[in-house]
């Protein structure tokens, strides 16, 4: 018999009527004709869990990415039915789904608007090619709806009108536009009239999205395999659907302070004189700096866990040497293992047969920097034990305070693709599958077993690790940066849209290659990327080294005292943005806020890319063309100093702001409480005997918080650490600042400078807990003044 296979249908196939429904506590199946069901489970009242099959029955519930810590409970459950749906009810959310073919609609509650609702919605290609299904989901674009997230897209901000592939890939030079690159978060938030509400489709396969690109109004996902698997997170605020995700994927905990500071990298500085020339530089020049890194050429052949005899002869030694000066060593560690029998790491990955192999059982081989490799399966438990257990030597012994994982996405030299075959397989904790399904998330694993061994023998500090590929979640174990981004007015844009897309996607601790790392920038445009750079949550210069030198002194004096200006100024601010990881940490709460996030109500938020919050209180923006002494830039609602000139403007309008090389527009809001340190060149260089607090005065009501521990270990997850709650209040005569007060740590200070800003009056009277106090005890004199840190009530009076 032949058979015509052009005849048979092979496009879309889409659910049939429902005919059957059961409810298993906060589980609810939908069952069609055809065989498809709809797992819906209720998370909690503002998020709910839509999962298909096609096949009658589900996979193995698994993900990496979601956080097993993550909020659960619902205060309100009501399902109910008529002839064409069946209605599931929360306190904050109406769900349809339509007896006929499956289709969802989604409400507000309260007021009953539509939020989302499916379009085609859930439908699927079979795979004759792979096997499985190409899942689909299709959702009607709302009128004037905008989208955000992605992770670290080189693209505008507002993602709507374009379409986007996540598949981790390394991009070096990549450029704006370019897609994929080194990241796959497939997590977006959608806004319109108000309201907001955030998607999360945890599909580790190859996904795409589609914004309003090839259909005007339709906004759809889709993945080559796996299930239709996808979270909604509902508002209405888009802060609540940012920080709902980034609770159910994680956060990190808090990293030890010096890794908030500056770090120096460059590929590669060698031999050990070349790097304390660099370290000692740093320390003659006055520039801050925390961090030292060590690229690939500090290994032995570029085999990961070994040592240079010929340019590192004793690095214990030197570690010490550079630790005692303040700087901690950061070094590389990537996938790929040097087949070579006389190295111990590959010969113990073979005799434990822990690399990944191809699916006709030979394994994994693929040319990197040390050459021919293999590469660990990550997504295997024991291997990322035993991955974890090569760093002894490293951390332990040596005293390497941190590593930087590299080419994880996996990245393979001279083959198509850059990566691994499809056909290699991985464990997936126990759920086999190949490389289509494990490669989004080969890189996270390493982190996390880099994290692990990190965490294990830099015990009681706080591990640092920081990775180039990641999905959504790997911000619990690794800070990142952007990748091999280029020296180009262009790509300083890039950067600042990338960090706060990355925030805005779970993952604050992120940072670029401050300068570019491919080709050379020239001094100006170095100066106004450190500018942008010190305002990101990690702060690293790294260069290839092909193209000439990048330090801070490779340019001229004038580029070295902005340099050193604007890194002091990071160095004064480590209290504050502290605080913001706390409150990351926390509280779920992104380190940088688009303006968008800040104020979705304002309209002309909705496509500004430049401006930004660092953390909650200090207003950002770049400068991002050569020869300006300024620049336009848009003011958000309320009240702002300047933070140079200390004048209050009042925002909503878009204004001029003079930034001459030595500048940039930043502005404080009012009636923040900002915490200052005094300069330091690195973290613990000097004991903090008093702290000072920029208070700017606003008439109202504002809010600012300070955490403090011992800036490393983990005596903060036993209660010793200190927050403190600033409640400042001002009339037109009167400024009061309450703290409130939490925490067991005892600071090295015991006063506070306050530093008045923005006083309508002239001050007459102080009042400490009530009490009132002479303004000489407490050293009054241009609007500064020094007090107990343990006041608890300060009143001063015009």
């Amino acid at each position: 018999m032949i058979l015509n296979t052009e005849l048979e249908y092979k496009g879309n196939l889409f659910p049939s009527n429902i005919t059957s429904y059961k409810k298993d506590v906060d589980v609810l199946h939908f069952s069609t004709s055809n065989n498809v069901i709809l797992k819906l489970t209720v998370l909690r009242d503002s998020m709910l869990r839509f999962t298909y099959t096609t096949v009658g029955k589900f996979e193995r519930d698994f993900s990496y990415a979601i956080n097993e810590d993550a909020s659960r409970g619902y205060n309100h459950l009501e399902i109910n039915d008529d002839d064409e749906k069946y209605v599931v009810t929360t306190s904050k959310l109406i769900c349809h789904i339509h007896k006929s073919d499956l289709r969802v609609s989604l409400y507000d509650a309260v007021d009953k608007t539509i939020i989302c609702e499916d379009e085609l919605g859930f439908h699927w290609e079979e795979s004759y090619e792979l096997g499985g299904d190409i899942v689909k989901m299709s959702k009607a674009a709302q009128n004037g709806e905008s989208y955000y997230g992605l992770g670290d897209k080189p693209q505008h901000l507002n993602l709507k009108g374009r379409r986007f592939e996540n598949w981790a890939t390394d991009s070096y030079a990549f450029g704006k536009d370019t897609d994929p690159i080194y990241k796959a978060i497939p997590f977006y938030t959608g806004l319109h009239n108000g309201k907001s509400y955030g998607i999360f489709f945890d599909n580790t396969f190859r996904t795409y999205f589609d914004f309003c690109s090839e259909r005007r109004n339709v906004t759809s996902f889709w993945a080559q395999g796996g299930e239709m698997n996808y979270y909604f997170i509902y508002g209405p605020k888009m802060q609540d659907v940012v920080t709902s995700y980034t609770d159910l994927t994680g956060t990190p905990e808090l990293p030890p302070l010096w890794a908030l500071g500056y770090h120096q990298c460059k590929w590669s500085y060698y031999p050990e004189s070349n790097v304390k020339e660099i370290t000692s530089k740093f320390r003659e020049l006055q520039i801050p700096c925390d961090a030292i890194y060590l690229d690939i050429d500090y290994m032995e052949g570029f085999r990961c866990f070994t040592w240079s005899d010929e340019y590192f002869p004793n690095p214990k030694r030197m570690v010490k040497e550079l630790a005692d000066d303040g700087f901690k060593t950061v070094v590389i560690i990537d996938p790929g293992i040097k087949i070579d029998n006389e190295y111990s790491v590959f010969r113990e990955g073979l005799e434990k047969d822990y690399f990944c192999k191809r699916a006709d059982g030979p394994y994994m081989k693929g040319k990197v920097w040390p050459g021919e490799c293999y590469f660990p399966d990550f997504t295997r438990p024991e291997v990322r034990e035993w991955w974890a257990g090569l760093f002894k030597e490293l951390v332990e012994e040596i005293g390497v305070k941190g590593v930087w994982n590299d080419m994880n996405e996996p990245a393979v030299m001279d083959v198509p693709g850059k990566t691994f075959p499809p056909d290699v397989r991985h464990d997936y904790d126990g759920n086999p599958c190949s490389h289509n399904k494990a490669h989004n998330i080969y890189g996270m694993q390493m982190a996390r077993a880099t994290y692990h061994g990190l965490k294990r023998y830099n015990y009681p500090k706080r591990p640092f690790v920081i990775t180039r590929s990641a999905y959504s979640g790997t911000q619990r174990y690794t800070s990142t940066w952007m990748g091999d981004n280029v020296a180009s007015w262009e790509h300083l844009q890039i950067a600042n849209i990338q960090a706060q897309r990355l925030a805005l996607s779970g993952f604050s601790f992120a940072g670029s290659d401050i300068g570019g790392f491919a080709e050379q920038p020239n001094g100006e445009l170095y100066a106004r990327w450190i500018q942008l750079g010190v305002f990101h949550p990690f702060c690293r210069t790294h260069s290839s080294g092909d193209h000439g030198d990048q330090e801070p002194w490779a340019f001229d004096e004038e580029i070295i005292d902005v340099v050193r200006k604007f890194i002091e100024i990071r160095y004064q601010l480590l209290p504050y943005l502290y605080t913001s990881f706390y409150q990351y940490s926390e509280d779920n709460v992104p380190m940088l806020k688009s303006l968008v996030l800040f104020d979705q109500d304002d309209a002309q938020t909705h496509y500004r890319t430049d401006e930004f919050i660092f953390g909650n209180q200090i207003l950002v923006c770049p400068i991002n063309e050569p020869n300006a002494k300024g620049r336009r830039m848009y003011i958000p609602r309320g009240e702002w100093y300047n933070f140079w000139s200390k004048n209050m403007v009042v925002g909503g309008k878009e204004m001029w702001v003079d930034a001459d090389l030595d500048s940039m527009p930043i502005f404080v809001k009012a009636g923040a409480v900002v915490p200052r340190y005094p300069i330091q060149q690195y973290v613990g260089e000097k004991v903090i005997d008093q702290l000072n607090l920029d208070v700017y005065y606003k008439a109202g009501k504002e809010d600012s918080e300070l955490y403090e521990d011992a800036d490393d270990g983990y005596d903060y997850t036993k209660g010793r650490y200190s927050l403190k709650k600033f409640n400042l209040a001002g009339t037109e005569d009167k400024l009061i600042i309450r703290i409130h007060k939490r925490g067991q740590y005892i600071t090295t200070y015991d006063t506070f400078k306050i530093n008045l800003y923005g006083l309508p009056f002239e001050v007459k009277s102080i009042k400490v807990d009530n009490e009132y106090v002479d303004l000489k005890d407490v050293q009054f004199e241009n609007n500064t003044l020094v007090v107990t840190k343990e006041f608890t009530n300060l009143q001063i009076k015009g």
